[in-house]
């Protein structure tokens, strides 16, 4: 099942609408072949496994083979067909996965599909760390909202600026370099018109090959005066002018609620400064943090969070640390 997480892991912030999914075929100790879920309308994990099992050992290898899923499989027509179908069909003999599917058209209805077929059945195994990566999907199909990340870069004093006449940056290569990757891991990036008027942010994906198979994220700004945005800002002008979209901001809820619905979002990443982030934080519509560190007091200039209405702090809970050359990150949910 670890490897099957590894296969699944590929497709994080590829696959929305669908959940990324990974699977392994295995019998008698070999690993037969392996998939990942790519993209929606692509083929499932379970029939990329499946492909790659026949391509490299021939079909009837398949027979009496253990199956190895981050997800419960499928058992309806969508866009593909069911996957219960294509591992009865392959004759294999036991199918192991990590989480119940949460979606009321599939949740438990494969194991019933794959027993009266004559496959053993087992769930439950590293169902933690599938339901970590699948949180996003398990939010939307349960309360239509997507997963929200507020991520900001700060001094050890809160601040998010500089004192003038200084770099732009706070953070190092090392943080800035993870942050396109954490950028890569949702599908949509969310900021506020007032930072794009002031610092005019590009959102890209720009290292090599994060754009390789994937799309360049939804840049969400959001605004109730669109008029003034500046229209040569790089979110309207550059290659990806298409992925920008403009939303108000009087119901932040039902935006996002709309972005789930109308652009198959699953995840968000924020980038906005200090009075956006504090609404959204006051709305209760952030569901984990990530913090980048910079070992700098400023003394002054914007803060992380411009709010005093906090009814009560907010605590975080399965907290990580990680040093990303002088700087650190942290990272955790909030708690409920």
């Amino acid at each position: 099942m670890t490897l099957a997480l590894d296969e699944a892991a590929k497709g994080v912030g590829r696959t929305a609408p669908n959940p990324p999914v990974g699977a392994i075929i295995v019998k008698n100790g070999q690993l037969l072949g392996s998939g990942w879920h790519r993209a929606a309308g692509q083929p499932h994990a379970e029939r990329e496994a499946l492909a790659a099992a026949v391509a490299a050992h021939g079909a009837g290898e398949l027979r009496g083979a253990t199956a190895y899923i981050t997800l419960e499989p499928c058992s309806t027509h969508g866009r593909t067909p069911p996957c219960t179908e294509a591992l009865i069909t392959a004759g294999i003999g036991r199918v192991v996965y990590a989480c119940t599917d949460d979606n009321p058209l599939h949740a438990g209805r494969a194991d019933a599909i794959l027993r009266a077929a004559g496959i053993k059945v087992s769930s439950g195994v590293c169902a933690g760390a599938a339901a970590a990566m699948l949180r996003p999907f398990f939010k939307v199909s349960g309360c239509g909202l997507p997963w929200l990340i507020w991520k900001t870069a700060m001094s050890l004093d809160g601040r998010i600026t500089r004192p003038p006449g200084e770099g732009q940056w706070l953070t190092g290569e090392s943080a800035r370099a993870d942050v396109q990757h954490l950028r890569a891991s949702v599908d949509a990036i969310l900021t506020s018109g007032e930072t794009v008027r002031r610092d005019k942010p590009a959102l890209t994906l720009r290292l090599p090959g994060l754009l390789d198979g994937r799309l360049q994220p939804w840049r969400v700004v959001v605004t109730d005066h669109p008029a003034s945005l500046p229209r040569d800002a790089p979110l309207f002008t550059d290659a990806w002018s298409d992925r920008t979209l403009i939303r108000p901001g009087t119901d932040l809820s039902e935006m996002l609620r709309a972005l789930a619905s109308e652009q198959g979002v699953l995840s968000v990443l924020v980038e906005a400064g200090g009075r956006f982030s504090a609404a959204l934080l006051e709305a209760g519509l952030v569901d984990e943090v990530v913090i980048y560190l910079a070992p700098r007091l400023c003394g002054g200039g914007v803060p992380a969070l411009a709010t005093a209405n906090f009814p009560a702090s907010l605590e975080l809970a399965g907290l990580s640390v990680r040093h990303l050359g002088n700087d650190l990150c942290l990272r955790g949910l909030i708690r409920n």
